[in-house]
């Protein structure tokens, strides 16, 4: 199945490309990313930090924070600490990300937490029905049924050992797991899986009914700056 890559993408791929010609530089942007979870999240995101490619930190400043909320009133907290942060810092937060998982909410909080988000200027949701587990384990499959944390960690568990870790065990708050995912598993095919998986359900608002879905690739794709990839292998793949 050919997926496509959004047109908000590609647009913005275009304006960078006419950035590029006319010579214009870059103005430097802050970004502040909140995690429900205390650990999981924000050392994935850490390790991710380390990791980006040379130039990308010349553009994009941010900090990781994992906060332990898990109510509605973590889009609340979230505006908060950008708040202080801007006071802190005397710097502009130009966007706000809050990454938080379905199976911490009821599902009427869930949709309100994303409604809120979309509501809100200058802050987005990366979010994840059922698990950020999910965001791992579509670095090696495509899986489009509805399933809880311990079985995706299992499935997980199952492509490391089949890799060559034999003695691999899923750890919740692992510091490891992004480089893990980076060595043995493929992180374009988890952009283009979670894609694939958003679009399976037509663009309904019911969010809680998402299962499984997750939208943490479009973070990803913010910092590791992927659009020119994306838009390269689409238009291969389409030819």
């Amino acid at each position: 199945r050919k997926i496509k890559v959004p047109n908000h993408i590609k647009k913005r791929r275009e304006r960078k490309e006419s950035n590029r010609k006319e010579g214009t530089k870059y103005k430097l942007k802050y970004f502040l990313i909140v995690c429900e979870g205390e650990k999981t999240e924000p050392n994935y995101f850490k390790s991710l930090k380390q990791s980006l490619p040379k130039g990308v930190l010349e553009v994009v400043d941010f900090r990781i924070l994992g906060e332990g909320y898990n109510t509605e009133s973590l889009v609340e907290r979230s505006v908060d600490l950008k708040k202080e942060w801007e006071a802190e810092t005397g710097r502009k937060v130009d966007k706000l990300w809050v990454v938080f998982d379905k199976d911490s909410f009821t599902p009427e909080a869930f949709n309100d937490a994303i409604q809120r988000c979309e509501n809100t200027i200058s802050v987005e949701a990366a979010w994840s029905n059922e698990a950020f587990e999910l965001w791992y384990l579509l670095h090696f499959e495509y899986y489009d049924t509805g399933i809880d944390r311990a079985s995706y960690a299992s499935r997980i568990e199952n492509y490391f050992k089949n890799s060559g870790i034999v003695d691999f065990a899923y750890r919740k708050n692992s510091e490891e797991m992004f480089n893990l995912l980076s060595q043995y598993g493929d992180r374009l095919l988890a952009i283009r899986y979670a894609m694939r998986l958003e679009g399976n359900h037509n663009g309904h608002r019911n969010f809680a009914n998402y299962n499984p879905c997750t939208t943490v690739y479009k973070l990803v794709i913010e910092l590791f700056n992927l659009e020119d990839e994306l838009v390269r292998n689409d238009e291969a793949i389409n030819q």
